[in-house]
């Protein structure tokens, strides 16, 4: 079980209570199919995704990072029992959609950076520990149920 302290609480909920789940989330997704392309193997009915322009004007990516975003709700919500709150969508990426387990990371890695921009000097050295932490403990919930 991992420990939180207050001031990573606080953090955690501080975020998910100010960003905009639709910049961050278009803006994260759209940065791990263009950094990382093999990744857009998941997204061949998404529609264009020739290039980075593309990429970033595409409705389907936006609606997406949103979604996986939102989705990120659950953890936070849930800080002290992740693991079992991403059960059921651990099991639909391990057994129904077979997503790389390495594509979470890649994803929160822009994820973060994505924070980082939108939240200029707020993010700082302590929040994005906080950040990385919360992360890792959602991969690791994600990636629970690969063999």
């Amino acid at each position: 079980m991992v420990e939180w302290t207050d001031f990573e609480r606080q953090t955690i909920a501080d975020i998910f209570g100010k960003i905009d789940y639709e910049t961050v989330g278009a803006a994260a997704l759209s940065r791990t199919l263009i950094v990382y392309p093999w990744t857009q193997r998941y997204f061949g009915n998404f529609g264009n995704l020739y290039n980075a322009a593309a990429i970033k004007i595409n409705p389907l990516i936006a609606k997406h990072g949103t979604t996986i975003v939102h989705g990120l709700d659950r953890a936070w919500k849930n800080l002290d029992n992740i693991k079992e709150a991403y059960t059921e969508l651990s099991k639909l990426h391990s057994e129904t959609i077979h997503v790389d387990p390495d594509n979470f990371t890649l994803f929160c890695d822009c994820l973060t950076i994505t924070l980082a921009a939108q939240m200029g000097a707020d993010f700082n050295a302590d929040v994005q520990a906080v950040v990385q932490k919360f992360l890792l403990v959602v991969v690791s919930a994600l990636g629970r149920q690969y063999h």
